[in-house]
C-alpha cells in the first residue's frame, strides 16, 4: 500500500485551521503546528479589551476543534526554520518532513514607521494584547480616582485611537458605551465630562473601503456618541504621554491605541520567499510559491491580486483561501492541476454602537439596527464552539438589556508596565517630557 501524503500546516488562524479541516475531511494526513494551543477569534478581540467578553470566550482549544477529525493532528511548537529544498519544517524541538506545506502565519500590527509607536502605542492583534489593554483602561480610571492634579487626571482620562478602519471604529464605539454605561456607576466621584475618546483617521473618511454613505453614517453616529473624530489627521510621533500630529497638534494622553494597519507575520525569511506589500509573500494565482508547487501560502501571509487590486487582510479571504489550498492539494495528489483562486466577496459589516451598524452586500447597503443585528449574527455563527456561542450570546443580551459588564477585572501582565517606573509627579513634569 502506498504511503499517504503528509501535509503540514503552519498557523492555526482562520486560513490554516480551515485548510486543516478541509484536508482531514478529505482523509489526508495533516499536522497543524502553532505556538499557541488555541484559535483566537480576532474580530472580537476589542470586546475583550472593553470588558464585554472574557478572553476564553473568543478562544477555543485547537485540539478540541480537531478531535473529531481522525486524519488531523496538532503540535504546539515554534517553527524556527523551513527547508524548502528538503521539504522539512524545523521547530524548537522536532524536525518534521512534509509532502505538502501550507503557511498561514497571520498578521501583526503595522506601525508605519511612526517614531515611538512601536514602543508606546498599544496594539490589539493578540489575546494577551487585548487583556493587557483592558487592564490598562481600567487602571487609568483607578488611578484617576486618586489623582488630585486635574491635568494629570485629564491625561489618564483621555483615550486616543489611531486608525479609522473597522477595528478602530468598533473599539471607539464600545469604549464610549463602557465609560458612559458601566464605569460612570463604578466611579461616581469622577467627573465623566473629563473623559475623552478620540479617533484619529489619516484619510478623509472612516471605513474607507465601504461606500461613502456608510462612512458618513458611521461618522455621525460616533459623533453623537461623544467620540471626537479627527479626519485627514496623520500621526508624526508617539511618546509615553502624547500623540503628535503632522499639523502640529499635540494630544496628551496616557493611552494611545494603535489600530492603523496590519502587516503579515512572515515565516522565517529565506531566499525562497518573495516579499511583497505589508510583509506578505508573493504567490501564484493558485496560492503556490512560484518555485515550490508543493508549498501554499494563505490568509494574511499571501499577497495576491484580483482585478488589479491586492486582496484585503480579512478573515473571509483567509477562510476561502484555506479551502482553496486544501482542494488544490487534493487535486495534486490525484494527479490533477491546481486551480486559480478567486475570492468571492460576500459583503462587509461593522458595528458602531448599540443598535447602529453598517453593512454592504453584493447588491445592497444598509445601516442602523438591521446592520447591527447582521453583524452580531455573522460573528456568532463563525465563533468556534457551541458553548462559546451560548455564553457570548448571553453576555451580549445581559449587556443589551441591563448595561452590565461584569468582567471589569485587572490582571496585571508582565508585557509592559502600565505606567512608567518613575511617572511624572506634576503637570509641569509631563509637559516638559513632551516638548
Amino acid at each position: 500500500m502506498p504511503r499517504r501524503p503528509r501535509v503540514v500546516v503552519v498557523g492555526s488562524g482562520f486560513g490554516g485551521l480551515k485548510a486543516t479541516q478541509s484536508l482531514a475531511r478529505a482523509q489526508i494526513n495533516v499536522l497543524l503546528i502553532d505556538r499557541n494551543n488555541y484559535h483566537t477569534f480576532i474580530p472580537l478581540l476589542y470586546q475583550v479589551a472593553v470588558a464585554e467578553l472574557q478572553p476564553e470566550q473568543i478562544a477555543y482549544p485547537v485540539r478540541g476543534i480537531l478531535q473529531r477529525l481522525p486524519f488531523a493532528n496538532f503540535l504546539m511548537a515554534e517553527v524556527t526554520q523551513i527547508d524548502f529544498a528538503n521539504r522539512v519544517v524545523v521547530t524548537d524541538g522536532l524536525t518534521i518532513p512534509y509532502d505538502f506545506l501550507v503557511l498561514s502565519t497571520g498578521s501583526e500590527s503595522q506601525f508605519l514607521g511612526v517614531p515611538g509607536a512601536d514602543k508606546y502605542a498599544l496594539p490589539m492583534k493578540t489575546l494577551p494584547e487585548a487583556v493587557y489593554l483592558r487592564n490598562h483602561l481600567l487602571s487609568c480610571f483607578e488611578q484617576a480616582v486618586r489623582e488630585p492634579d486635574p491635568e494629570l487626571r485629564q491625561l489618564l482620562l483621555t483615550f486616543a485611537i489611531v486608525g479609522g478602519g473597522p477595528t478602530g471604529v468598533e473599539l471607539a464605539g464600545a469604549l464610549v458605551e463602557l465609560i458612559h454605561g458601566r464605569l460612570i456607576k463604578d466611579f461616581p466621584t469622577l467627573e465623566m465630562e473629563q473623559v475623552q475618546v478620540i479617533l484619529l483617521q489619516s484619510s478623509d473618511r472612516l471605513l474607507a473601503d465601504l461606500p461613502l454613505r456608510l462612512s458618513d453614517y458611521t461618522y455621525k453616529q460616533l459623533q453623537r456618541s461623544g467620540v471626537k473624530v479627527y479626519l485627514q489627521t496623520k500621526v508624526s510621533k508617539v511618546t509615553s504621554n502624547a500623540v503628535y500630529l503632522e499639523d502640529g497638534t499635540i494630544i496628551f494622553s496616557k493611552t494611545i491605541i494603535w489600530t492603523a494597519g496590519v502587516q503579515a507575520t512572515s515565516p522565517t525569511p529565506t531566499a525562497e520567499l518573495f516579499p511583497a506589500a505589508k510583509g506578505q509573500v508573493a504567490v501564484l494565482p493558485t496560492l503556490q510559491l512560484p518555485d515550490y508547487p508543493q508549498v501554499y501560502v494563505v490568509g494574511d501571509s499571501a499577497y495576491i491580486e484580483q482585478d488589479g487590486e491586492p486582496l484585503p487582510l480579512v478573515a473571509p479571504v483567509a477562510l476561502q483561501q484555506g479551502t482553496a489550498a486544501a482542494q488544490n492539494i487534493v487535486r495534486q495528489i490525484k494527479g490533477k492541476n491546481p486551480k486559480p483562486f478567486r475570492y468571492v466577496d460576500k459583503g462587509r459589516a461593522a458595528i458602531i454602537k448599540r443598535n447602529a451598524g453598517v453593512a454592504q452586500t453584493s447588491k445592497f447597503t444598509f445601516t442602523g439596527f438591521p446592520a447591527w443585528l447582521l453583524w452580531l449574527g455573522i460573528h456568532l455563527y463563525y465563533l468556534p464552539g457551541g458553548r462559546n456561542r451560548l455564553i457570548v450570546l448571553l453576555d451580549w443580551l445581559r449587556d443589551y438589556f441591563f448595561g452590565d459588564r461584569s468582567i471589569r477585572l485587572i490582571f496585571p501582565l508582565s508585557r509592559r508596565l502600565i505606567f512608567e517606573e518613575n511617572p511624572p509627579k506634576s503637570s509641569t513634569d509631563w509637559h516638559n517630557q513632551d516638548r
